[in-house]
């Protein structure tokens, strides 16, 4: 479930998931992972909790959502916090941040502690990084924005300092201070760590879609291998990363920065996030965005099948505009999508038994997994069309995987000395303590593998087989499925592309009509999520309801 992924810096290399407000053609709206949870690369993508619009008819479509909901209506509600700080969490609501100079120009940092465990304040403490810039002016101050990119896993220090802080609409800026806090266990706030460069290059390069019980082990000692990897790193802190805890640590944050309700754009995996704070504290809700909406009543293996079928109406997109083109690889004018997937797949299987080069100093060439994981990475933004057409022409027609492994590794984001940042690692962490496993065994994912192949022909089998990472995660799921419904809080701005590859659409209509208070936004278009990405319909309704509280009619749509 990768909702994975999240969207990514306005610096990252390749597309992503989040809020950017550079024009879609440029390519800038990037993934912090994904969506997301989303889909973060083939082996992690499953640990993701993003997603992305259903394919298929619309009869089955509309029967889909009718079982939804059905199932959710008999799904737990979160409960919400009682109003009144409880004693033993006085002296972390009363903090004081030590602003200081962090490196990047205009931006301040901070340290600000939370309880590791929220039943037992004593147990020890979290140190969560915090950094803002703050309001310019003109106008007076609205009080803090927090931002966050999704994941989860994605950094929100670093999509402030890279996008946020400095790319949001300059009125937004003006009247806001731009604030990111990472979550507990991501980046700057005591990462997670799993594997070292070398092994996380193995890893990534595991067959994900084994033809018999050798690679099957194969796959399976892979999964053990990160989770015992993880588990090692952080015996404690890996019991105590769910999003309930984050959400929680926001309400800290919010109290250390003076702000009595708390304002948030939360992307992707964000979204989720910021609805859980909304569930928690709905007194203390203030304008919340949430883009690129996740619903939290699904469980892991629901999520997991329709966030596939998502990048098949993404990869379909991208398919009917490929061919369009003279020199795509997938086929001619008049291509049918269904048959330019036929002749990915058919090169996927091709990479499966020969991998390609790439010209990588540390040798790696490229494989299925690496180029499934490339070829996803685009499908976060149509701005990367062109650059996923030309590493697919490349690789399929000259022999060169380079372009496709750059897509591979700005999505892993891996740097050229061959480190990782945390991303995956927290995805998995995060994610594999939210929800119980999509699947516990080997045999329960070949009993779905015909599902998920129909609700993704090219990408179904890898998707499958990538759900079964938390089964062997050396922490039990804390979290199960609920409802959030957010009774008292004001106004909540859901936003939902319907195209969008790594949160469907269906996702955000799930979460609006979950929250009591919430108003759906919709963009007509492709890629993941649709603040800041080229639409003056989306920014301009979202920027009035952040600057003045006006929140749009519920159903607005735009394109």
């Amino acid at each position: 479930m990768y909702t994975r992924r999240t969207p990514r810096t306005a610096s990252a290399p390749t597309a992503s998931a989040s809020t950017a407000s550079a024009p879609r053609s440029r390519g800038l709206h990037r993934r912090a992972r994904s969506g997301a949870r989303t889909a973060a690369g083939l082996l992690a993508t499953a640990a993701l909790l993003v997603s992305a619009c259903s394919s298929g008819s619309s009869t089955t479509a509309t029967a889909s959502a009718a079982s939804a909901a059905s199932a959710a209506a008999d799904t737990a509600v979160l409960v919400a916090l009682p109003r009144p700080v409880p004693a033993a969490l006085s002296p972390y609501y009363r903090q004081k941040p030590a602003w200081r100079g962090c490196g990047v120009p205009g931006f301040e940092c901070a340290t600000v502690k939370a309880p590791l465990d929220y039943d037992k304040p004593s147990g020890g403490d979290v140190r969560l990084a915090v950094a803002r810039k703050k309001a310019t002016g003109p106008g007076a101050r609205l009080g803090s924005l927090l931002v966050n990119p999704g994941g989860p896993g994605g950094s929100a220090i670093g999509y402030v300092q890279a996008y946020a802080g400095i790319g949001y609409p300059s009125e937004v800026r003006a009247r806001y201070d731009m604030v990111a806090v990472d979550p507990r266990g991501v980046a700057r706030s005591e990462p997670v760590e799993c594997l070292d460069g070398p092994e996380m290059d193995a890893y990534t390069q595991t067959d994900a879609t084994p033809d018999d019980a050798k690679e099957t082990d194969g796959l399976v000692a892979a999964y053990r291998t990160f989770a015992e990897g993880c588990g090692a790193d952080a015996p404690r802190l890996l019991r105590h990363v769910s999003t309930v805890e984050a959400a929680r640590d926001m309400d800290i944050v919010r109290a250390a920065l003076g702000d009595e309700k708390l304002n948030f754009v939360g992307a992707s995996y964000g979204t989720f996030l910021g609805a859980t704070y909304a569930g928690l504290f709905p007194q203390r809700t203030g304008r919340l965005v949430l883009d690129g909406a996740m619903d939290p009543s699904l469980p892991a293996r629901r999520l997991n099948l329709e966030q596939t079928a998502g990048f098949e109406t993404a990869f379909r997109s991208f398919a009917r505009d490929c061919v369009r083109q003279p020199d795509c690889p997938l086929g001619g004018a008049g291509t049918s999508p269904g048959k330019a997937g036929e002749n990915l797949k058919a090169f996927f299987e091709k990479l499966d038994a020969s991998p390609v080069p790439t010209g990588d100093a540390d040798g790696r060439k490229l494989t299925e997994s690496l180029a499934t994981t490339g070829v996803i990475a685009a499908m976060y933004d149509e701005g990367a069309w062109q650059q996923l057409r030309e590493a697919l022409t490349s690789a399929m027609k000259k022999n060169d995987g380079s372009g496709l492994l750059a897509l591979s590794d700005g999505y892993y984001e891996r740097d050229a000395d061959g480190r990782y940042s945390n991303l995956m690692f927290a995805n998995a962490a995060v994610n594999c303590l939210d929800l119980p496993p999509a699947f516990d065994t080997p045999d329960e994912v070949r009993r779905s593998l015909a599902a998920f192949q129909k609700a993704s022909p090219v990408f179904g089998e890898g998707l499958a087989w990538a759900a079964l990472n938390c089964a062997y995660w050396p922490v039990r799921a804390t979290g199960e499925p609920h409802r959030i419904e957010a009774k008292g809080a004001a106004p909540i701005v859901v936003v939902g592309t319907t195209r969008d590859p790594a949160t469907p659409y269906r996702w955000a209509e799930a979460l609006a009509g979950q929250l009591s208070s919430a108003r759906l936004l919709t963009y007509e278009g492709d890629g993941h999520t649709a603040y800041g990405r080229g639409s003056s319909c989306i920014d301009s309704t979202i920027n009035a309801y952040l600057l003045r509280g006006t929140p749009p009619q519920d159903g607005k749509r735009c394109s």
